[in-house]
């Protein structure tokens, strides 16, 4: 019997952790979006809710993007993949809306909501789902967290 020794193809590396970050904030816009459809259509007590889960979406989604862009500088199988910058660019476009969102939600309940915090949160689904559909398919494609030897 002959033993033949192969060298591996590839080295596995932990895959990227952002991702797996960005879906707290997301949770939160989703839930804002939500709440601020149930007080326009009831005007309860929905708009508290919705100002609370967008400023801890902001709060979350600026310090993951901190760690985000942390882990492109450090990580050169991140760094490399195709459309990163505007994957990057997209978040920012997600948490300027958001931020925008958090000042119009201090306001008082109906003026907070009602039309612009409600379109605010709309935009931000919007722009959230488009830029984590591109950023799925830009790191979860095959080999995103493998170095080819």
């Amino acid at each position: 019997m002959t033993i033949v020794d192969h060298p591996a193809p590839a080295v596995f590396i932990a895959p990227p952790i952002h991702p797996t970050l960005a879906a707290a904030p997301a949770t939160c816009f989703v839930g804002a979006l939500l709440t601020d459809l149930a007080y326009w259509r009831s005007a309860e007590m929905w708009a508290d809710f919705s100002a609370w889960l967008i400023s801890a979406g902001v709060v979350l989604g600026w310090l993951f993007l901190i760690a985000g862009l942390i882990e492109i500088a450090l990580r050169p199988s991140v760094r490399i993949r195709e459309g990163i910058w505007l994957y990057i660019a997209g978040n920012l476009v997600v948490l300027v809306l958001a931020t925008l969102n958090m000042l119009v939600h201090t306001r008082d309940a109906w003026t907070s909501v009602v039309p612009w915090g409600l379109f605010l949160s709309a935009a931000t689904f919007v722009a959230l789902i488009g830029t984590a559909s591109f950023g799925w398919l830009m790191i979860y494609r095959p080999r995103c967290g493998v170095t080819v030897q």
